[in-house]
């Protein structure tokens, strides 16, 4: 009896927990989402061209052949831990935070370096069908992007949100 009882609260618990966080996720609307990707990829650009200086200077000043594997390689390790940082580091990149929208987990909970190469790695999938594994999350069944389907994440827009500072001295 007690463990039917003890049951029956987890359930209802449950129930009325998924229906609270259910109602408290809003997903960008297209626009923003598109704001984010635009912003984050002219971040994205700058911290390129530096990592690129940084590999032609560490060369010797000549020029890196573009055929070179080891070179894109490094370029998108660069990427992925400049997303991966942000990401695991407060679920926002400087993009999402000025257009306020967060990364979080399924439970609402802060991302782990896991989720977020397997986010990244997705992502670049996600673009080789015309981008439709990003289209997939307002045009398939379960709203949802490739990228949160298999990483676990969501993206969350609070129009509310007010940004805390980046800096202990701000």
């Amino acid at each position: 009896m007690i463990l039917y009882v003890s049951l029956s609260a987890q359930i209802i618990y449950d129930y009325l927990y998924m229906n609270k966080t259910q109602q408290k996720h809003c997903r960008p609307s297209v626009f923003r989402h598109l704001g984010v990707m635009t912003y984050d990829t002219l971040l994205l650009i700058s911290v390129l061209l530096v990592a690129t200086f940084v590999a032609v200077a560490g060369n010797g000043g000549e020029a890196i052949n573009n055929n070179n594997p080891f070179f894109m390689l490094y370029l998108l390790v660069v990427s992925g831990f400049f997303y991966g940082w942000f990401w695991t580091h407060g679920g926002q990149t400087l993009g999402m935070r000025a257009w306020k929208v967060h990364l979080v987990g399924q439970q609402h909970h802060d991302i782990t370096w896991k989720q977020a190469i397997i986010r990244f790695v997705v992502a670049i999938l996600a673009w080789t069908p015309v981008g439709m594994g990003y289209w997939w999350q307002w045009l398939g069944k379960d709203k949802q992007s490739w990228l949160d389907t298999f990483s676990g994440t969501r993206l969350h827009y609070d129009k509310q949100a007010k940004n805390k500072s980046l800096s202990p001295l701000s």
